[in-house]
């Protein structure tokens, strides 16, 4: 959790810079978004391209030479001097660096752990969380002092100087064997569904949960201007529901231990889907910020289940990358709801078709999962 605390970094410090960067550049909000978008399509990609990494090597090395990304892209992009430059250390340095803190750290966790495993799971994904509630926190007394280029090479320096010797901790393989017929070739429970079939159906439930998640994760801040409450009271209602979230990851942990990943899912995802029903007819201040604990509390922990279902109906050895394909999955969702909650509400002028469309998608990824857990439950019996 440490590891992903300091790293989640890579995720949230352009969100902050973000104004005095376009201030410095002289470019319009659009341009000045693109570093972020590239930062996604960067740890979108790293996620799958690290988790085959580990999957053959382990996961330290691979972990190793991320975080050396990482921090030396904070410190490089501290010296840019055009937009350009700046977006392509973010998505090709940054981006691609912290992939290696989320979808692979929680695919390798899941090796050291049977019993307890959805807990290790989802304690090491709350990370990115709490990156989400600290950074944000800290990094504008530095930037107030000494402005955003500073504040960046500084980040990169704790990068480097506490995220390498808490990787050179994790220098023990994975233990699981990759042999062909070892246990780490077989999945733990049998399903009547290909890898390349299951591995289709996570992704669009990945898809569906993240392209709803995104709605009011995106949007929350625009939505309570809109409704005449002001930025902070959306920061506020913001902030809520990233430490809900970290809540909801811990808890989604321990009941995925007692019911498995795939009902686990199923809960989040549709507790997810009654909240974002509420959002539209409970619009007060006080209402408001209930619905947010409760969407945060609800969401949470529907990520991290991936990995443990990847776990549970994969084999060991093929973890990583699985576990990275369905991460990219989210990201895109993510990057896609974000967009197209935007669009609805330029189309009606109203974020209620927004939330209407979040809550189709979140549908979907409900389909999906209720169409894994019968597939599981056949093959179950089927074996009895």
């Amino acid at each position: 959790m440490l590891l992903a605390t300091i790293g989640g970094v890579g995720m949230w410090a352009v969100v902050v810079v973000l104004p005095a960067m376009q201030a410095e550049f002289g470019v319009d909000r659009a341009a000045a978004s693109t570093p972020y978008t590239a930062t996604m399509i960067g740890f979108a990609v790293g996620n799958v391209l690290v988790g085959r990494a580990i999957d053959r090597i382990g996961y330290w090395i691979p972990a190793l030479i991320a975080s050396v990304t990482l921090g030396t892209g904070f410190l490089l992009a501290s010296l840019t001097t055009s937009i350009l430059q700046f977006t392509l250390v973010q998505g090709l340095l940054i981006g691609v660096g912290t992939s290696a803190i989320f979808g692979p750290l929680i695919a390798d966790i899941s090796h050291w752990f049977n019993r307890r495993r959805g807990v290790a799971v989802t304690a090491a994904a709350a990370g990115s969380y709490l990156a989400g509630v600290i950074w944000p926190l800290a990094m504008p007394f530095v930037m107030q002092a000494e402005g955003w280029r500073f504040t960046y090479a500084a980040i990169g320096v704790v990068c480097l100087a506490t995220m390498l010797p808490l990787i050179l901790l994790l220098r023990r393989g994975a233990p699981h064997a990759a042999a062909p017929g070892s246990p780490g070739s077989r999945p733990v429970q049998p399903i009547s569904l290909s890898p390349a079939a299951l591995q289709v159906l996570l992704v669009v439930a990945g898809l569906g949960c993240c392209v709803a998640m995104s709605m009011p994760q995106v949007h929350i801040v625009a939505y309570c201007m809109d409704l005449g409450y002001g930025v902070a009271r959306g920061a506020d209602m913001l902030s809520i529901m990233m430490a809900a979230g970290v809540v909801s990851r811990l808890a989604s942990g321990f009941l995925a231990d007692r019911i498995g990943g795939v009902k686990t899912l199923l809960i989040g995802s549709g507790l997810q889907a009654l909240s974002l029903l509420f959002y539209i007819p409970f619009d007060g201040l006080a209402s408001l910020y209930v619905v947010s604990l409760v969407f945060g509390l609800s969401q949470g922990g529907i990520v991290p289940c991936y990995a443990i279902i990847v776990r549970e109906y994969m084999p060991a050895k093929e973890a990583g990358q699985r576990v990275g394909i369905v991460i990219m999955a989210t990201i895109f969702g993510m990057a896609i709801g974000g967009w197209m909650s935007g669009w609805i509400y330029d189309l009606t002028g109203s974020y209620a078709a927004a939330f209407l469309n979040g809550i189709a998608w979140n549908l979907l990824n409900i389909a999906a999962m209720v169409l894994l857990l019968w597939k599981a439950r056949r093959s179950a019996a089927a074996m009895a």
